[in-house]
């Protein structure tokens, strides 16, 4: 089984949510980490261990990131990182596949099943031979402690409680 190191420099989830109940906002964490063992004509030995910095996450607006940092939705200061580890993968048919794990966010950890897919491997003109893969998912967000909200006139709520949420990453061959 190959094991492949993530390459932040080339990887980033991101996240979309609902605001005012009408319009998607949209952010990113730029720093994951983390190993995925994989062989694609072995996907159900597979694994996925990786971890977000939540202190980089970036919307482009500077006052909703630092609200976001807050104890009012992540809480930075007491929960630096998002984990993922996954406990099962099964193919779904050709670069297809599902990566059902743990996920933890503020303490708290929920299973969470992963649509992915993988494209490579190539050997880059630097000499590294990397794989990519898409994933995505949806969540709630309040079953992880993220419950911050406010009533709106008229009925709604502020910020939606569901995230979807992706990931794209790219992987070097590890020596």
């Amino acid at each position: 089984m190959a094991k492949w190191v993530i390459d932040s420099d080339h990887s980033v989830a991101g996240f979309t949510v609902k605001h005012f109940m009408i319009a998607n906002v949209r952010g990113q964490f730029n720093n994951i980490t983390g190993t995925i063992q994989f062989d694609p004509a072995d996907v159900a030995h597979s694994s996925v261990q990786a971890v977000i910095d939540v202190s980089g996450i970036y919307t482009g607006i500077q006052k909703r990131d630092d609200h976001i940092r807050s104890p009012d939705f992540l809480d930075v200061a007491k929960h630096p990182e998002i984990i993922f580890k996954s406990v099962k993968v099964e193919s779904a048919g050709g670069n297809r596949f599902r990566v059902t794990g743990d996920l933890t966010m503020l303490g708290i950890t929920r299973p969470v099943v992963l649509d992915a897919e993988y494209a490579g491997p190539i050997k880059s003109p630097y000499g590294e031979t990397s794989i990519g893969f898409a994933a995505a998912t949806k969540i709630n967000r309040e079953d992880y402690g993220i419950k911050w909200n406010e009533a709106m006139e008229g009925g709604g709520v502020i910020v939606g409680k569901d995230l979807e949420i992706t990931v794209d990453v790219e992987a070097d061959l590890a020596d």
